[in-house]
């Protein structure tokens, strides 16, 4: 079974185009969990418009916090093998298909991807290429290529990754970190998501394409090293 976990906020723009793309690919036994940090525009409205079973909707959460709302989707998800999506973004047709094939010889999958504009015109042919994306646990802490929208992993890795702790700097990254200490990981080449480049995107990946204080890189390194010792006994 595929859970598809997305943390959703005012998303009402995309989350249409997102969704088709996603249920287009799974099957009638997996779902799209869906955690809503309390939207005031449109999105539940349009995301319950779909009237598909496979959809399960977690609304009226508070955690004001795109990490938390994540973990709230992964919590309530049931399926062996989990996908993180953003409510943005667009999947390639293929990405299920190829993403459980790679999962096949490893516990964690990140794919390449491209970064689109507003309007879906592509603006960055590969984010691997521009973060030279590859496993190692000192370069992902040097510069996390963990990217959520890309990622997808079995189930055994949340008995190490959960509960969240309260200031890491972002949920992929923590993954990441899990998957590097504990799990085998492997990064596929191919380009698998269309991730849509916008003014309300929060994520590292997002800021690797503009500018990004120095202060704020090493408060984000700084927040992660701390948590080595708590992963060595989890």
């Amino acid at each position: 079974m595929i859970s598809v976990c997305i943390a959703t906020y005012n998303g009402e723009k995309y989350i249409k185009q997102q969704l088709e793309s996603i249920l287009s690919q799974i099957g009638n036994s997996d779902e799209v969990v869906i955690s809503d940090d309390s939207s005031t525009d449109r999105t539940l409205e349009v995301i319950k418009s779909f009237n598909d079973s496979r959809i399960k909707i977690f609304s009226n959460q508070k955690f004001k916090s795109l990490i938390f709302n994540f973990e709230n989707a992964i919590k309530n998800s049931k399926g062996d093998v989990i996908f993180l999506s953003d409510q943005d973004d667009l999947w390639d047709e293929s990405k299920v298909e190829k993403m459980l094939k790679a999962l096949e010889k490893s516990d964690m999958v990140v794919s390449d991807c491209s970064f689109i504009d507003q309007n879906g015109k592509i603006i960055l042919e590969s984010y691997f290429k521009v973060a030279n994306s590859s496993k190692g646990l000192l370069k992902n802490l040097k510069r996390n290529a963990y990217f959520g929208c890309c990622m997808a992993f079995k189930r055994k890795i949340l008995k190490k990754a959960l509960p969240f702790p309260s200031d890491i700097p972002m949920h992929d990254i923590w993954l990441g970190l899990v998957a590097e200490l504990y799990f085998n990981s492997t990064f596929l080449e191919e380009k698998l998501t269309l991730y849509r480049k916008h003014d309300s995107n929060v994520s590292q990946a997002s800021n690797l394409v503009s500018t990004s204080r120095f202060q704020e890189k090493l408060k984000s390194r700084f927040n992660t090293i701390k948590y080595f010792p708590l992963l060595l006994f989890r």
